[in-house]
């Protein structure tokens, strides 16, 4: 018999049974569909419990961009470990363990979601306001949301549980594990029926902190690429294969779904890149939304409650009682975490505006900057130390309630000039002009922006040079952000991309130019200088515009013939000409060796063991898997095997399916 009773009522409620398949049932409330959904009022406070759960730590508060942005040329995180530590936590080297046994919280997180989503749309749907107007839009957040959810879990598992009716209306206790595209074709039709009946965001009172209409119809287009893009499929005949890396036949009719309704979202009219491009991030840290900027949907935290957006990113913050004397640190503490690959820095042109988001330093207890000299460089977009009242305090840490944008309009022009390129087998006016907007945000008040943003996109008129130009903005412009290994994977360039960062990673470190083939080992600096400089010094106007006006920075330089550069993104000095700072006497720079990635028995292990999943060289000097090759010019990467980044279901949610859920790849 079909219980009608709600689990869940309310922001506060904790501890929703998910698919009971895997998670304990509680005892039903005693408020009832009827009562919930008689009131709007009522209904929303069970859509408030939707949100709560996509504010979890285990999955979009913390873990989806921390423990599970797995590593590329964009972001990266590193390991010393020669093999599978203790705590088989990981998944960013593509090294999980079989029993998945660190997976269990996010994945009951995962589905918490999915449960608190579908009970509220099972429950709205069948009420006697289900054709009320704000009905509607509260149905549409549901479905939002739960589509969030099981995209991001089919990207990362493959083929997962999957229902639209909630547990306890189910006629089964155990969903059936489906296939990924069924999952994205039906979420995309569902998301397509739901959308009209949305409010653009200028008419939700929340804003962009709500699922809107423009944010259905860009979730639709997010959806149709990965549905129409590149996964690891398994072999089901061979579980110990780690599977073949395949798209659907019918990819096009997925791409055409996804111009349309970033078109819909562009001709809305509701959103614009009108903000300076760090300011979208500044005013985040600082808990300003605009409703009608980059921003299209931010998943909404709450401070000292949630989220570890300018905890995990950012400069490294170190503990601190008071602060320090001559520039006191009153943020607190912070991670540091989210690292982006230390020769990331380096693809952007020197005026990209974009770059002013890496960062090379860390913060004492004192508030004083530290040179990070490591392998890999901080995500300085946002920040808590980007926060001007430092509202959390200096006894602080992570729950910072910065919110996150989850979707911005930046991708949905990205999004539609590559569906645009696609389709018309090369790019169109349209599409040019989409790109265009993205580049002339991050080149505004550039003394080169008319090179790089008309002519740099202008001159790529075939299909494969126009996607390049699409490869490398996508990286440029959502650096940290989590989408980089997704979109590699969507376009099947995950192993070659992987497989390149491994030896240029290693390359360098053992000054070996066989595996520079792109000729860019002489530009990467091995010998840097720098100051610790105060704001009102010289070298840091009043005017200098990095997020934090109150601590001190670390101050790079460059020389051009014979006249002092201050830069953030240095470069090699000796391609620049002889002249070296001073590093002594009053105005002495500080020298530091850069890329000193060699010890006596060859490249630390930070820079071998950090892609072990794939590929490493162990402590012994031997290459692994043996049969992997290495990296020369003009090689054929189609060849590689694929990225095993698939991670496998929780060994508990199998044991409790009675077999109906299977892992594959491997594991």
């Amino acid at each position: 018999m079909k219980k009608k009773n709600i689990f869940i009522a309310g922001l506060a409620l904790i501890g929703l049974t998910a698919c009971s398949d895997f998670m304990e049932p509680e005892a039903p409330s005693s408020v009832t569909d009827d009562y919930v959904f008689s009131n709007i009022n009522e209904a929303n406070s069970l859509l408030n419990g939707v949100y709560a759960a996509l504010a979890n730590n285990n999955t979009y508060g913390n873990a989806y961009l921390t423990t599970y942005d797995l590593n590329s040329d964009v972001e990266f995180t590193t390991s010393s470990a020669e093999s599978q530590s203790a705590s088989h936590n990981e998944y960013k080297l593509f090294d999980a363990a079989p029993d998945a046994s660190g997976l269990m919280s996010t994945w009951n997180a995962a589905y918490t979601l999915i449960e608190r989503a579908n009970n509220f749309v099972n429950g709205a749907e069948k009420s006697g306001l289900k054709d009320d107007e704000d009905m509607l839009q509260m149905i549409g957040e549901a479905k939002c949301m739960r589509a969030m959810q099981y995209l991001d879990l089919t990207i990362m598992f493959g083929d997962v549980p999957f229902s639209l009716t909630r547990s306890y209306d189910a006629e089964s206790m155990v969903m059936p594990q489906t296939d990924r595209d069924v999952i994205l074709t039906t979420l995309i039709n569902d998301l397509r029926a739901a959308a009209p009946k949305m409010k653009l965001s200028s008419n939700v009172t929340q804003g962009i902190e709500r699922c809107t209409k423009e944010f259905a119809w860009a979730l639709i287009a997010r959806m149709a690429l990965y549905r129409g893009g590149y996964s690891l499929h398994p072999d089901v005949n061979n579980p110990k294969s780690r599977g073949t890396m395949k798209r659907a036949d019918d990819y096009r009719e997925y791409y055409q779904i996804a111009r349309t309704y970033c078109d819909s979202v562009m001709k809305a009219g509701t959103h614009s890149l009108t903000k300076d491009w760090y300011q979208v991030f500044i005013d985040e840290c600082n808990y300003k939304t605009t409703n009608n900027d980059d921003p299209i949907f931010e998943i909404p935290f709450a401070i000292n409650v949630s989220g570890s957006i300018g905890y995990a990113h950012g400069p490294k913050g170190d503990e601190t009682a008071a602060g320090g004397t001559e520039a006191p640190n009153y943020w607190g503490t912070s991670g540091g975490n989210v690292r982006l690959n230390a020769f990331f820095r380096f693809t952007y042109d020197p005026e990209d505006v974009r770059r002013d988001a890496i960062g090379y330093w860390r913060y004492d207890g004192t508030g004083q900057p530290v040179l990070l000299n490591d392998y890999n460089n901080y995500c300085n977009k946002w920040s808590k130390f980007w926060d001007e009242n430092h509202r959390q305090g200096n006894n602080s840490s992570g729950n910072t309630g910065i919110n996150f944008p989850y979707m911005r309009y930046a991708d949905v022009l990205l999004m539609f000039a590559e569906t645009e390129n696609e389709l018309n087998g090369g790019p169109t006016a349209a599409a040019k002009n989409a790109l265009k907007q993205v580049r002339e945000r991050a080149f505004r008040g550039a003394t080169n922006a008319g090179a790089m943003v008309n002519d740099y996109v202008d001159a790529a008129n075939s299909k494969e040079a126009f996607f390049e130009l699409l490869f490398n903005e996508r990286a440029w412009e959502f650096a940290g952000e989590g989408l980089r290994w997704k979109d590699l994977v969507r376009w099947n360039r995950y192993a070659e991309t992987v497989f390149v960062t491994f030896w240029t990673y290693y390359g360098k470190a053992t000054d070996d130019y066989t595996y520079d083939i792109y000729e860019k080992f002489d530009s990467y600096p091995t010998d840097v200088y720098y100051k610790i400089v105060n704001p009102g010094d010289d070298l840091y106007p009043t005017e200098y515009n990095y997020p934090n006006k109150t601590l001190p920075v670390l101050k790079f330089y460059k020389y051009e013939s014979d006249t002092l550069v201050i830069n953030n993104l240095w470069e090699n000095w000796g391609l620049n000409g002889k002249y070296m700072p001073p590093t002594t006497g009053a105005d002495a720079w500080t020298y530091a060796s850069w890329f000193d990635w060699q010890d006596d028995t060859g490249a630390k292990p930070q820079v071998r063991c950090s892609l072990r999943g794939y590929i490493y060289i162990d402590v012994e000097g031997n290459k692994i898997p043996a049969d992997m090759p290495e990296l020369s010019a003009g090689m054929d990467f189609s060849t590689l095997p694929p990225v095993r980044y698939i991670l496998p279901i929780p060994q508990d949610a199998v044991t409790r399916s009675n077999g109906v859920y299977k892992n594959y790849y491997g594991y």
